[in-house]
């Protein structure tokens, strides 16, 4: 099943990512260029970076000036977040190029990718609840929660397991298609963000 290929890639990245725990930390993807373990990693790689600059960007003593600079790094991460998700999907798109679509197939409300990217994110969630629930500094009652809270992120896991393994089985029978639209973030592009394309005449 695709998820238990997923899953252990994003679980890995993540590792790697605390090896150093450093938002500066250049990657060093383990995986072939040509393979789809290579973009499972660099995707979740992005995910991972990008969490710990959300968590240091609400640091309530950050320099105002700080501040700044790195929301303008978190805009460019959600870039390219949205990029990778593209390229995972032309993946699919390019592996089930030939299945002859069925009739009555119908569209899903999300890509493979998509869905991929809930469980990277989910995949984080899950590390540092982990990390939570067994901190030693922290007390009972906040362990406990955070236990009850990490059984949650792991049924949930299992229920996002089945669904995306069974949206790829279902685009493999044909009996669902895919349809992949850009993002067409209009906030970043200079000719759309009101804002920008007023500040250069």
């Amino acid at each position: 099943m695709f998820s238990e290929i997923a899953f252990p890639v994003f679980e890995q990245s993540i590792r790697d990512y605390h090896a150093f725990d450093n938002v500066d930390q250049p990657i060093n993807n383990p995986y072939s260029k040509n393979t789809i373990e290579h973009l499972l990693y660099a995707k979740n790689w992005i995910d991972t970076v990008q969490w710990h600059l959300e968590d240091i960007i609400r640091n309530p003593e950050i320099d105002p000036v700080a501040a700044l600079a790195l929301k303008r790094r978190i805009d460019a991460s959600n870039q390219e977040r949205t990029d990778m998700v593209e390229y995972i999907d032309s993946y699919f798109l390019q592996k089930y190029a030939t299945v002859q679509v069925k009739p009555e197939a119908k569209i899903n409300s999300e890509s493979p990718a998509w869905a991929l990217d809930r469980l990277s994110i989910l995949a984080l969630k899950i590390y540092h609840m982990h990390e939570e629930a067994t901190r030693n500094d922290a007390s009972e009652a906040h362990r406990q929660k955070c236990t009850d809270k990490l059984n949650v992120l792991l049924e949930q896991k299992k229920d996002l397991f089945t669904a995306i393994d069974d949206l790829i089985a279902d685009i493999e029978n044909g009996d669902k298609y895919m349809k992949v639209y850009k993002q067409m973030k209009m906030y970043n592009d200079e000719e759309l963000n009101p804002v920008l394309y007023q500040n250069k005449k």
